[in-house]
């Protein structure tokens, strides 16, 4: 087994000159976000209101190299591709802290979901959601990459709650390497059952796996999102993994609607190669959906239309799939903020 420093060569942790951004031009307001690793803050930009991930470089020789190397790869995959389903990427800067900029969205699936209980959503809301998350995969694996922590809490609503994006490339890898990956992977309760296993637990395992991984934990968001219910309730996290990889647990499906079911138990079959994959998905969930009805014509002025349901937009809207190179960042209007970054030494400190 290789050195940390083998398994995570400082040769990743690079920022291509045209996506570094001066700290001092970044002036931090509200912390909105946190994780195991990072803090997620709400910041001015020129003028524009974004958000960045502060990237804490941990303590031990050890965890600095493993950090970086994360970053580095995160900021490689963000600036390659650019989709109306994926977090705009707008640069990033090593000194004096690692940080990640990106447009400024809404809150995240999770906390709508959570806010939104113990009420379902619509189910035309749901379904448009799962075709924004389906078209943000299917950019990512176009080009080669498996996101490997696809969750509720990754993925970002829009202000008008209409869009869902794909946010957070900590763990994201090119499949083209997966026969080198650690076996550092996404959340147990969402995680394909090839990637757990008794080894998982063993830093620096080699596991075999592609991007069948994205399906899986596809299937079980789905599932939240057309339950609202916590899927494999009752069980931990770890339960749940652990169900899922040797007892072939699956939430249930039963009273799902026949199309839908169809999708949710393909994408979370035990064997990979039998998951569809994202092209074939967004296909299964067009099938869902029932033909549209004609417009209805309403003769009085007072007449008022009822607003679109979220997701509709993504449902009816004309389909642009375009993934595209990142080219320059969007401006919008500013608003309050209280620190400069270029000031503070670590925030997740």
């Amino acid at each position: 087994m290789g050195s940390v420093n083998e398994l995570y060569s400082r040769e990743e942790f690079n920022v291509e000159s045209k996506w570094l951004i001066d700290p001092k031009l970044l002036l931090v307001g509200p912390k909105i976000g946190e994780g195991a690793h990072a803090k997620v803050y709400e910041v001015k930009y020129k003028n524009q209101n974004v958000a960045i991930k502060v990237v804490h470089k941990g303590e031990t020789p050890e965890e600095i190299v493993k950090r970086e190397a994360h970053f580095g790869r995160e900021v490689a995959m963000l600036s390659r591709v650019q989709h109306k389903n994926l977090v705009k990427f707008m640069g990033a800067c090593m000194e004096p802290i690692m940080v990640i900029v990106t447009e400024l969205l809404g809150g995240t699936l999770r906390k709508y979901l959570v806010n939104t209980r113990p009420r379902c959503l619509d189910m035309r809301v749901a379904i448009g959601y799962a075709f924004d998350i389906a078209r943000g995969i299917e950019c990512l694996h176009s080009h080669g990459i498996i996101h490997r922590d696809l969750k509720p809490e990754n993925l970002l609503l829009t202000a008008d709650y209409k869009s869902v994006k794909l946010a957070d490339f900590g763990l994201a890898r090119e499949e083209s390497v997966t026969e080198m990956m650690t076996a550092e992977t996404g959340t147990y309760r969402l995680m394909a059952p090839e990637l757990y296993s008794m080894v998982t637990l063993r830093q620096g395992e080699k596991k075999h796996y592609n991007h069948k991984v994205d399906a899986y934990s596809f299937a079980i968001v789905l599932w939240e999102l057309i339950h609202n219910k916590l899927p494999f309730e009752g069980m931990s996290n770890l339960q749940a993994a652990y169900a899922a990889a040797f007892k072939n647990t699956r939430p249930n499906a039963d009273d799902l609607p026949q199309d839908l079911a169809l999708i949710v138990t393909s994408c979370w079959k035990e064997d990979p190669n039998a998951r569809p994959n994202f092209t074939q998905i967004i296909q299964m969930l067009l099938s869902t959906i029932s033909p549209p009805q004609p417009p209805r014509i309403f003769t009085s002025q007072a007449a008022v239309l009822p607003p679109a349901s979220p997701g509709m937009r993504t449902l009816m809207a004309k389909r642009d799939d375009s993934c595209e190179t990142p080219t320059t960042p969007m401006e919008n209007p500013s608003s309050r903020f209280f620190f400069v970054l270029a000031n503070v030494t670590d925030p997740n400190g």
